[in-house]
């Protein structure tokens, strides 16, 4: 099951900030390179995705794994990644849009240039790779496959003043949903199959999870660890293995049938009030 042998995935933000952590980017290419693929990502910081291929080798020692640097939220930047997967592989069968960043504020506190960011990093970027990778999957018989990382911070508050990224993850949901439909559509009407869905973590234990103590707990790591396992209804943060058992998931033939849908990874957070 859940075999990937030969196929081209392209994903976004495969870099590590620690040899000895891993993030949803690192474990999802690693996940899937153990199960066959070719892996082609990116990072924005060269050394970061130097760091995530010695990690993903280090699982998937005979994988082939690429990775450049880019910026998935300027066009051009965009357009050069696809166009060097193409000239590697000749194909992108899955795309995988993991970037994604939260900046602290509501619409009163938060400036305009900090608003228009997270608006790039968290939905432009999707947009965009998504509007390059679509065309190429529509001229390969096989189809493809467009897998997205949200959040639940776009389904419900989780108790931290990040109105911009609460608002483009939940956008991201309805963009994948409706492309869903269209290409569902197209399918019908005798086209190649391409399916998207989307992954929605809750709190995960990422090496991220450092830079967020920072900005929401005035760097009280080990507090901000302790408050984050007890809104869990499980009493923990998941991992970033459990966010790629989810992308691989999607990623597979066993859900051929699955277009437009979330899967939520949470540990029970957005079925409960988050109160202990």
């Amino acid at each position: 099951m859940h075999d990937l042998t030969n196929k081209i995935v392209l994903i976004t933000g495969i870099g590590s900030a620690r040899a000895d952590g891993w993030g949803n980017g690192t474990s999802i290419a690693t996940l899937f390179a153990q199960r066959g693929a070719t892996i082609f990502g990116c990072d924005i910081r060269p050394e970061l995705g130097e760091t995530g291929v010695a990690q993903i080798k280090s699982k998937a020692p005979e994988a082939t794994v690429t990775c450049v640097s880019a910026n998935v939220t300027n066009a051009e930047s965009a357009k050069a990644l696809v166009d060097a997967c193409m000239a590697k592989h000749g194909r992108i069968d899955i795309l995988v849009n993991n970037v994604g960043k939260s900046e602290p504020g509501g619409p009163a506190e938060m400036a305009e240039d900090v608003w228009d960011a997270q608006v790039d990093v968290n939905l432009k970027s999707v947009y965009l790779m998504t509007h390059l990778a679509l065309p190429i999957m529509e001229k390969q018989s096989t189809g493809g496959n467009v897998i997205c990382i949200s959040s639940v911070a776009g389904l419900r508050y989780i108790g931290k003043p990040q109105v911009a990224y609460a608002a483009t993850k939940a956008a991201l949901i309805q963009f994948c949903k409706t492309t869903a439909v269209l290409y569902g559509q197209r399918h019908a009407q005798g086209g190649p199959l391409i399916r998207l869905n989307t992954v929605v973590p809750g709190l995960i234990d990422t090496p991220l999870v450092k830079i967020l103590a920072d900005k929401y707990a005035g760097g009280d790591y080990n507090g901000f660890r302790k408050t984050r396992d007890a809104q869990v209804p499980m009493g923990r943060m998941g991992s970033a293995w459990d966010v790629a058992n989810a992308a691989l998931f999607f990623a597979s033939d066993e859900a051929s049938y699955v277009t437009g849908q979330e899967l939520v990874v949470d540990g029970g957070l957005i079925d409960s009030t988050g109160r202990t």
